[in-house]
């Protein structure tokens, strides 16, 4: 397993996180159901085999199934709490301090430990009224008491749209963001990760596989590119390859998905920042001349 440190949070994690909404989500195309007796047996043998392989990241939230992800990961991690750094959410929209505090508390609960290692707010589209509602409402404060008693250690946010989060980053509160960041979907790459990079703030990108839309599209359009070219290994490498990017997010069903990531991850070496790839017209046209040493 290869590891890096999470930014400012100084926590030394593995490069690839287990995500926890497939332990909510029901898939009967692929014979997947977390509610089943079956699939909740499964779904616990899987994060044993992701610690096994060394991933040291797991990541929820209590949206997730109504607690139903939180509930799987607290009994897998009953004995192995050590073992891992756990990151959960918690939602704003409609919320006041005591709710947010009440909602940190139920999660700790069904995860069975007293604390998690981050905790975030999750949400999509952040408009200027939820950063003031955040800001001002007592929202932050919550965390923050949370924090003070030793019940969450670091703050995070998660967001679709990253930049409706660089009002949210400047009060400098949160240590971790967890953006929509993968191939397809790039705009984080033009402001919110340069941000994150200078604060040294952990990056653990969600969707990194694209959820499967990438896929859809290529489905669509190119379908011939499904055999010849291996698309999850691709948008792995993708991100595996951007020096800002700390941790993936990667939902895993069965044990075999995690031997599956864990050598992809070992077998790519990056040969290229995708940091510093040209994401202007005119960049582009720079950079050709300079590749070919014309002036």
């Amino acid at each position: 397993m290869k590891y890096t440190t999470f930014g400012k949070t100084g926590l030394r994690v593995s490069r690839i996180a287990l995500g926890g909404y497939p332990f909510s989500g029901v898939n009967k195309a692929n014979g997947w159901d977390p509610y089943s007796a079956d699939g909740r047996a499964t779904a616990i043998r899987t994060i044993h085999a992701a610690l096994d392989a060394g991933i040291n990241y797991i990541d929820t939230a209590p949206s997730y199934g109504k607690g139903h992800s939180e509930s799987i990961i607290g009994d897998a991690l009953q004995d192995r709490r050590g073992s891992c750094y756990l990151a959960t959410k918690v939602g704003w929209k409609g919320l006041d301090k005591e709710s947010v505090i009440k909602s940190v508390e139920d999660s700790l609960i069904r995860l069975k430990t007293d604390y998690v290692d981050v905790i975030q707010f999750h949400g999509g589209i952040y408009y200027r009224e939820d950063t003031q509602h955040i800001i001002q409402d007592g929202l932050l404060e919550a965390l923050e008491s949370l924090r003070s008693q030793g019940k969450v250690r670091w703050l995070g946010i998660t967001t679709e749209e990253p930049f409706s989060i660089l009002d949210l980053l400047e009060t400098g509160y949160f240590s971790v963001v967890q953006p929509c960041y993968n191939i397809i979907y790039q705009t984080a790459a033009t402001h919110l990760l340069k941000q994150t990079a200078e604060k040294n703030i952990g990056v653990a990108v969600m969707r990194p596989m694209t959820s499967g839309i990438f896929q859809r599209i290529l489905e669509y359009l190119e379908p011939q590119l499904q055999t010849s070219t291996d698309i999850y290994a691709l948008c792995m490498k993708f991100l595996l390859a951007d020096s800002r990017v700390h941790v993936l997010n990667i939902g895993m069903r069965w044990p075999e998905e995690v031997d599956r990531n864990a050598r992809l991850l070992e077998a790519f070496t990056p040969v290229f920042d995708m940091a510093d790839l040209p994401r202007l017209t005119a960049r582009i046209y720079q950079t050709d001349d300079e590749r070919k040493g014309i002036q």
